[in-house]
């Protein structure tokens, strides 16, 4: 049912508390969503993701101590206080049964069209990654925070130069949480017809004359 599917859509939120930190993530359940993933829509870089699953303690506690320290850093340079779900994932990073690591072959070159084809070959990955965990009840989260230390995230993991870190996304099954529809704006009041800032009117689909358009 379509309805079905729109509350899937609608229901595939950030989970950072609330997940059994105790359960192993099977292989063959990640490497299924990720079959899913490669079949993504890809823009004029292709199919240049590259997926990078850790498991090893060390390396957790390792990217746990930089996406803390990132974080960290952020809300200081920002003045704002970090968020209650943050800490609690900051807190719980390095017990994750399984970090996925998102990467790209190459590198964003410096016009805003590039980038946008770079980036527009790996996201949609990442997304269909994220919803086919979510189907299977695994929670996780959407973070880039990584990519503020390329180099060490590099160093740590053995990755080669001209590949770029994108997202990583923290998994593990969901224990009691309630997904549900975030309070975000309508689709009305973000939504335009024809004209930046003209929004639909019972008389939109009027023609100069006034005549109903077919």
């Amino acid at each position: 049912m379509i309805e079905d599917f729109d509350h899937f859509l609608k229901t595939t939120r950030s989970v950072r508390r609330r997940l059994d930190l105790e359960r192993e993530v099977p292989d063959e359940i990640i490497e299924a969503c990720i079959e899913a993933a490669v079949q993504a829509p890809v823009g004029l870089a292709g199919e240049n993701w590259r997926f990078l699953i850790v498991k090893d303690q060390t390396i957790r506690t390792e990217i746990a101590n930089h996406y803390a320290d990132i974080m960290q850093d952020l809300a200081h340079e920002r003045g704002i206080e970090i968020k209650s779900t943050h800490k609690s994932l900051m807190r719980n990073l390095h017990d994750m049964p399984c970090l996925i690591l998102i990467f790209a072959i190459g590198e964003p070159q410096q016009t805003i069209p590039q980038q946008i084809a770079f980036y527009g070959s790996i996201l949609p990955a990442a997304w269909s990654l994220m919803l086919s965990l979510r189907a299977r009840d695994l929670g996780t989260t959407w973070t880039t925070l990584l990519s503020a230390r390329q180099k060490e995230i590099s160093a740590l993991l053995s990755i080669p130069d001209n590949v770029t870190h994108t997202v990583m996304l923290p998994v593990a099954y969901t224990k009691n949480a309630v997904l549900k529809p975030a309070d975000r704006l309508s689709a009305k009041d973000v939504t335009f017809y024809n004209r930046w800032g003209e929004q639909k009117t019972t008389n939109s689909h009027k023609n100069a004359k006034g005549e109903d358009n077919d």
